[in-house]
């Protein structure tokens, strides 16, 4: 009888460390969610004192696009915003062009946080990209200058898509001021 209750005691002790572990485990956060947290998206951004808007130079070799699925004028929803206001506001489109977009990681010259997954660069807004589409991992330096600290940065490739890009001008759902010649929007970001 001492015998088993020793060994139940003993399996009751292992019941309870093994519970006691599976439930630090349990808290812990899995590979994806330590990278969702190691990653500040671009969208997650404070961007409330920034001003989006530029003065809505071209860059040069960008190609107007002949008959982009938005034509010039026309007013959209932008339906995926990447950046806080986007999402559900009503924009028209000022300029619509075929280039090669990009998703990038810098850290801003001026100092301050790593940029991730910045949305979005174009290909000719690098300096001496070569032939387009560049890889994901590899790096450029860029000119555009959308944000504070953006240009003269060293970027890494996140993603890539060739698609049109369009600078519109929207007011955010957010109550901030009307934004002008907006620096860039894909197609699919935007709906009719």
């Amino acid at each position: 009888m001492k015998k088993q209750l020793t060994f139940g005691i003993i399996a009751l002790l292992a019941m309870v460390f093994l519970a006691a572990c599976t439930n630090n485990n349990d808290s812990s956060p899995t590979n994806d969610e330590t990278n969702e947290q190691e990653e500040m998206n671009h969208e997650e951004m404070d961007h409330e004192g920034m001003d989006h808007s530029s003065d809505g130079e071209i860059p040069e070799g960008l190609e107007k696009a002949d008959e982009p699925t938005y034509a010039v004028g026309s007013t959209v929803t932008i339906k995926n915003g990447h950046m806080e206001g986007m999402e559900g506001a009503e924009a028209k489109i000022v300029g619509a062009y075929n280039t090669t977009a990009y998703a990038v990681n810098y850290t801003p010259t001026s100092g301050g946080d790593p940029v991730k997954n910045h949305k979005w660069i174009i290909h000719e807004e690098l300096e001496e990209p070569g032939e387009a589409p560049l890889q994901e991992g590899e790096t450029a330096v860029t000119t555009a200058d959308h944000m504070e600290g953006m240009k003269g940065a060293e970027v890494d490739i996140a993603s890539s898509e060739d698609t049109t890009v369009y600078m519109i001008d929207y007011t955010p759902t957010n109550g901030v001021e009307k934004v002008k010649n907006h620096k860039w929007v894909t197609e699919a970001e935007l709906e009719r």
